[in-house]
């Protein structure tokens, strides 16, 4: 996934510190929205036109979000009647901050993050599923390993608090094997590829483009283990704030509209589509193929199904069990009150 994912510490320290600030600042917030939203919205209650506002999105440079550029250069935005300014951040803890600071009004994250945010109770939903990776991230190993099992006292190199750490966790304990079976190596992303090429380390877990890297310089090199084992483990969603979500519902379904569009553009002109992406996000033409084909967008009808059904009651379960299991969150909660399917299903009604 994006080079912009920090550890689980750097987000955590951002979290508390301007939840202290946001604390200290805002003494209406029960009284807009806030972080007192019961129940999902009601399907029948989310109007057809937007409110007025300009709408603050908060991103980061990875390729799963970028239908958000077609819709701003397509025009779909201004289609369904939205003004949306989009912040790229550098790293998870700005990104995060602003979102809370109310700097931004939507965020996209990924499902590790989001559920960080809900056991810190901070007030927002996922309206939107954007993406999953696939083979964009992996289990990398030479030859000599051919299974999980065969990491028994192993050394494997990841970044710790990240979607590697979600990964490695989770196809772990698929092994009935956990982490005090390996001989665990700390170690960024972008560098654990060359260790293991390098034979400094046993196996890496690493994602995109830093996975075709490495099978690129070794042969021998082979993936062990994707995401795709259990798709959605490592996805991503759009988080909108109780605020956004009680108060401009309709500007809400209009961004839902205009992912629909963007990702529908995408389908049907991808190469014009990954183009616009690959610019936005700052890579140079072609260097992203493999990376796009290691992940998967969500259309409309996907998220109208998967939303409110296997994504919260499966896939969710699954990403926070690992996450629990790394250390990543340290309290559980029940994916599903974090889960507003409303916009997604209406969206699609119409």
């Amino acid at each position: 996934m994006s080079t912009a994912r920090k550890k689980f510490m750097a987000l955590l320290l951002g979290l508390v510190l301007v939840i202290g600030v946001a604390a200290c600042g805002s003494s209406d917030s029960d009284d807009n929205g806030g972080s007192g939203s019961s129940g999902n919205t009601s399907v029948a209650s989310i109007p057809d036109q937007p409110e007025s506002g300009q709408i603050n999105m908060g991103i980061e440079p990875w390729i799963g979000y970028g239908p958000w550029y077609i819709a701003q250069e397509k025009g779909f935005f201004k289609k369904n009647g939205i003004d949306v300014n989009i912040t790229n951040f550098a790293n998870d803890s700005q990104r995060e901050s602003a979102f809370i600071s109310g700097h931004t009004d939507v965020s996209n994250m990924p499902t590790h993050a989001m559920l960080l945010f809900g056991s810190k109770d901070v007030g927002a939903k996922i309206v939107l599923l954007l993406d999953q990776s696939t083979t964009a991230d992996a289990v990398i190993a030479g030859s000599d390993i051919k299974s999980i099992k065969d990491l028994k006292g192993k050394s494997v190199a990841y970044e710790e608090g990240t979607t590697s750490d979600i990964l490695i966790h989770y196809a772990l304990a698929q092994n009935d094997m956990s982490t005090d079976d390996i001989k665990v190596v700390p170690m960024n992303a972008s560098d654990a590829g060359n260790a293991v090429i390098a034979g400094r380390v046993d196996a890496a877990v690493t994602y995109e483009p830093y996975i075709s890297a490495a099978l690129d310089q070794d042969p021998d090199m082979s993936l062990l283990y994707t995401a795709g084992e259990d798709p959605g483990l490592v996805s991503d969603g759009l988080m909108a704030s109780d605020s956004m979500v009680n108060d401009k519902p309709g500007q809400v379904l209009a961004l839902v509209k205009s992912w629909n569009d963007a990702v529908d553009f995408y389908n049907q002109n991808t190469d014009e589509a990954q183009a616009i992406i690959t610019k936005a996000v700052g890579a140079k033409p072609g260097t992203l193929d493999t990376s796009f084909k290691g992940i998967k967008l969500y259309d409309g009808a996907e998220n109208a199904k998967l939303l409110g059904g296997a994504f919260a009651k499966q896939t969710m379960v699954d990403v926070q069990k690992a996450a629990l299991d790394s250390g990543y969150l340290q309290d559980e909660i029940d994916p599903l009150s974090i889960v507003d399917p409303a916009f997604v299903e209406k969206a699609q009604q119409q």
